[in-house]
């Protein structure tokens, strides 16, 4: 992954989604609207909107649902983000390096 501009959390994608139905309905959903939507609890939604906790392989499939997406789109979104902030934690230069997989053809399908 480039280490270029931060990657949006699905929290923020989210927001964003919420922000767009009011504009279009005039209707703000609640967290509690939402939450009981997609089958979780107001503070769990409330962790993921405000970037305190990701997004479940399972909570992928239910924003999906509720948002008219598939679950891709949400786990692409976590792992970006979660790869980004790795990206400039993890120190290279100390790992020791022991076999090339991707010479030996050993590269994801």
């Amino acid at each position: 992954m480039k280490r270029g501009m931060r990657p949006p959390h699905p929290g923020s994608m989210i927001k964003d989604i919420l922000e767009g139905i009011k504009e279009e309905t005039g209707d703000a959903l609640t967290i509690r609207q939402v939450a009981k939507g997609l089958g979780t609890t107001p503070k769990t939604l409330s962790n993921i909107l405000n970037e305190h906790q990701g997004i479940s392989s399972e909570m992928a499939i239910r924003l999906s649902e509720a948002f008219g997406s598939n679950p891709d789109f949400w786990l692409k979104l976590q792992r970006d983000f979660e790869l980004w902030h790795a990206e400039k934690k993890v120190n290279r230069s100390n790992i020791e390096h022991f076999w090339p997989v991707a010479k030996h053809g050993l590269q994801p399908a």
